[in-house]
């Protein structure tokens, strides 16, 4: 090879593919280990729970809404 060519050498190549596999172990032994999973669950749960309660009450304030237009346009509330 003459020195006037330039690229990526095979020892480069494989350091860095040795270095993203490092990565990779260290970031899913943190995903699985660090309880990540089970947060995230938590707030699909929490999540789920609270979309149940504003749905319920936007049904009730829906509800009283209707009603209290039903006795308007009836002449009761005036």
């Amino acid at each position: 090879m003459f020195k006037s060519e330039k690229g990526i050498t095979l020892v480069a190549l494989v350091i860095t593919i040795v270095i993203l596999i490092i990565l990779a172990t260290v970031s899913i032994s943190f995903a699985v280990n660090g309880g990540l999973f089970d947060k995230a669950q938590k707030g699909a749960d929490m999540y789920k729970g609270s979309a149940d309660q504003e749905a319920t009450t936007l049904n009730l304030v829906d509800k009283s809404v209707a009603n209290l237009m039903y006795h308007y346009s009836n002449g009761a509330i005036q």
